[in-house]
């Protein structure tokens, strides 16, 4: 059992900057594709982006790409995701998730376990 949780979340301004983390706790953290996910109100859970077990290889989606970066740290069991040049369009509670399958999975059922979220707010 792995357990997930989220900090670093807050109110900023349009074009300024957060880093989240994702504490894991139980199970061993180097097996597990590390994701986040988001959730906007009205909206589906979406994926962000994904960091392999090793940290070698990420994905990310379209809209993430060449604002926000995925990084872990497998010996303190975290990982951040970095976000830059924020959008109001990029308000919503992210989560993060761990998953066991190989490589950079991106849908929400190839994750197993998911931490409670944490919640972003960039302002106009």
């Amino acid at each position: 059992q792995v357990q997930l949780v989220e900090s670093g979340g807050g109110l900023v301004q349009a074009g300024g900057s957060l880093r989240l983390s994702c504490a894991a706790s139980g199970g061993t953290f180097s097996l597990y594709a590390m994701g986040w996910f988001r959730q906007a109100p009205g909206k589906e859970r979406e994926f962000v982006g994904v960091i392999s077990a090793s940290g070698g290889g990420t994905s990310y989606a379209d809209s993430a790409k060449g604002r926000l970066t995925l990084s872990r740290d497998n010996a303190k069991k975290t990982v951040y995701l970095q976000m830059n040049t924020l959008k109001p369009e990029d308000t919503a509670v992210y989560y993060c998730a761990a998953s066991r399958d190989a490589g950079l999975p991106i849908v929400r059922v190839s994750y197993n376990y998911w931490g409670q979220g944490t919640q972003v707010t960039v302002s106009s």
